[in-house]
């Protein structure tokens, strides 16, 4: 059988199928139905009915998405606030939804946890370019540049990389 005749032509049809593997902003939805089918009512009737039958809903999404992401990922809220843009999810959900986030698990906790998992591999002598790069490494997961400067100079074991360190600017 030839796989086109196999294809779901209705938006809802695919939408609903996508849905089953895994969850989608409004707009990120749109955009894949878009895409596939050239928008137009077929589409913008389909995300309606998605909406209204509470299969599409933005900050329900936000709120999931954001928690995820920080529990089992141990991303810091910039990271999490660049994932949730990239799914297009409504600006107004995300502080909300990273509010909520990091009520449930506190960021100041990943940030250690993140630290010493990168300590454990990081090659000795410890020196300021491989403080740097833990550093910038941390940024990468969504920390804020103080708090991770903060935390460095806490840890006796990279002293002597991170007093030559001060001087250097960190931002994202």
């Amino acid at each position: 059988m030839n796989q086109s005749s196999c294809r779901p032509s209705d938006p809802l049809e695919v939408a609903l199928g996508m849905l089953a593997r895994r969850p989608y902003s409004v707009a990120e939805m749109r955009r894949a139905l878009e895409k596939r089918f050239g928008g137009g009512p077929p589409v913008r009737a389909a995300v309606a009915r998605l909406r209204e039958l509470g299969y599409l809903d933005d900050k329900k999404f936000a709120a999931l998405y954001a928690s995820s992401l920080a529990r089992n990922r141990g991303f810091g809220s910039h990271r999490i606030r660049r994932e949730l843009k990239a799914k297009l999810v409504d600006y107004k959900y995300i502080e909300p939804a990273l509010g909520q986030a990091f009520e449930e698990v506190d960021e100041s906790q990943l940030l250690e946890r993140a630290l010493l998992k990168k300590i454990k591999t990081l090659r000795r002598p410890v020196t300021p370019a491989r403080i740097h790069s833990l550093c910038q490494s941390l940024m990468r997961q969504g920390f804020r540049s103080d708090d991770i400067m903060k935390a460095v100079r806490s840890r006796p074991e990279l002293k002597p990389g991170a007093e030559d360190i001060e001087s250097m600017n960190y931002e994202l």
